[in-house]
């Protein structure tokens, strides 16, 4: 099945790297990335690379090589469809906010809108990847849309998830450790297949149906996350033993069976995958009774709740039980460093239970605006916006963040802020200085000899 032009539905963090990618190793195909949202698609075409709306390491300079030459950036979806002969859909996903799932099943309105789209338009045969995360059985879903509502016209659906961190992504897609991709046409995978197979050796490529594909992602985000609870877990054992949880993350991570990797102890993950993909996984567990297997994943997504309360619990019984009319200063609001995503940062969680305690906020992230903090927190409906505004300011310098502080929340493992002047941090805070790191970046002894009160998770 020869393709010459693929269409992207979905500008996102998913849809924009795979494509730059697969364009930068692809020079003979023609890709169109479409979106919507006309402020996003501007944002891809803007000369100023620097105003992508999406930061990744690597990814400006890929775009800069491949845009207006075989990688588009359109509003024009129809347009794009009709042409393509292979479609990928990357789309968000998001967690139910309302009806039968609330809060644990995806929501697949935005799935079922494009495969209705592309069965509207379609005038000749087509691939349909699956590229965003969707629970388990939603290519059948797909399938069943494209075929009664299309025109005749031979869909093949494929499912094909991605395995990125965010803040290594165009690495990750330059030298992944493996590409799925499932489906009952075996032609339709070759073609998908041969994409890869401009830059990733065959082995690496996993053929599979399509079920298996779409329940390896999930349970992928599950196990991962799975690693990170359990050491959080032990963090808080450590605090109470005298244990040091750097000490203990090493040790068992020098055993061959485990490895070091996610036993990084921390204030909690955040991210796109790590929650919505468990709370699919326990929706789609109990949606066939598996009570058991429900319960033993959902205990993940609890202890990574605990966590980050915890971390604002302490914060407050350290200032003397009260924080109220305080100044926190907070280093960092993206859910991990190298990125500007904040989907489900534990800064946003733990800012929102501060300004429950009436504490005053100053937050300083290197790649996270002002508006993008404002509507996190106002998302989450905890209080009005004017409140929201009220309590929580957010500044373009870190020293403008913590200048007349109680205390620093240290919230992302951005490497610039092991770099600060802390001792001019010292001068500028109020006394006692506390630093709450919830990364552990910093060197405690360091910060103990300045005079600050460090604490530190897991120590």
């Amino acid at each position: 099945m020869l393709v010459r032009k693929i269409c992207c539905i979905g500008a996102g963090y998913v849809g924009g790297p795979t494509m730059a990618v697969i364009a930068k190793k692809n020079p003979d195909l023609k890709i169109t990335i479409v979106d919507i949202n006309k402020v996003r698609i501007n944002a891809w075409n803007d000369s100023d690379l620097s105003k992508l709306p999406i930061y990744e390491p690597g990814l400006a300079e890929i775009v800069d090589d491949t845009r207006n030459k075989n990688l588009f950036f359109s509003t024009d979806i129809d347009t794009a469809i009709d042409e393509s002969e292979m479609i990928f859909i990357s789309v968000n996903t998001p967690t139910k906010t309302y009806g039968v799932g609330k809060g644990m099943a995806a929501d697949l309105k935005y799935i079922e809108l494009c495969a209705r789209n592309i069965a509207k338009v379609a005038k000749t045969d087509k691939i349909v990847v699956e590229k965003s995360t969707l629970p388990v059985r939603t290519a059948e879903a797909i399938k069943s849309i494209l075929h009664n509502t299309g025109n005749g016209i031979d869909f093949k659906i494929l499912s094909n998830p991605e395995f990125l961190a965010e803040g290594t992504a165009i690495q990750d897609l330059l030298n992944p450790d493996r590409v799925l991709i499932g489906g009952e046409s075996e032609a339709a995978i070759e073609s998908l297949a041969q994409i890869y197979g401009t830059w990733v050796p065959q082995n690496k490529i996993l053929r599979t149906n399509v079920w298996s594909s779409e329940l390896s992602k999930l349970t992928a985000n599950a196990f991962l996350a799975q690693r990170v609870s359990s050491i959080n877990a032990i963090s808080e054992l450590c605090e109470l033993t005298e244990a040091n949880i750097e000490e203990v993350s090493k040790a068992i991570g020098m055993d061959s069976r485990i490895g070091p990797k996610f036993l990084k102890s921390s204030v909690g993950f955040g991210g796109s995958c790590f929650q919505k993909d468990i709370l699919n996984l326990v929706y789609i567990a109990r949606s066939y009774n598996l009570n058991q297997v429900a319960d033993y994943w959902e205990q993940v997504v609890i202890m990574n709740n605990h966590q980050k309360r915890r971390f604002s619990d302490r914060l407050i019984k350290t200032l003397y039980n009260t924080v109220s009319g305080k100044k926190i200063g907070m280093l960092g609001w993206a859910f991990k460093k190298d990125t500007n995503d904040t989907r489900e940062s534990a800064a946003i969680y733990v800012a929102d239970h501060l300004l429950n305690e009436q504490a005053m906020i100053s937050v300083y992230d290197p790649k996270v605006s002002c508006s993008k903090i404002q509507s996190d927190l106002n998302y989450l409906g905890t209080r009005t916006e004017a409140e929201n505004y009220e309590g929580l300011t957010s500044v373009d310098s870190p020293y403008k963040a913590l200048n007349e502080a109680h205390a620093v929340a240290i919230m992302t493992e951005w490497d610039e802020f092991k770099t600060y002047d802390w001792e001019k941090i010292y001068s500028q805070m109020k006394k006692p200085a506390f630093i709450f790191d919830g990364r552990n970046l910093l060197d405690k002894s360091k910060m103990s000899q300045i005079g600050f009160e460090y604490y530190s998770i897991g120590q």
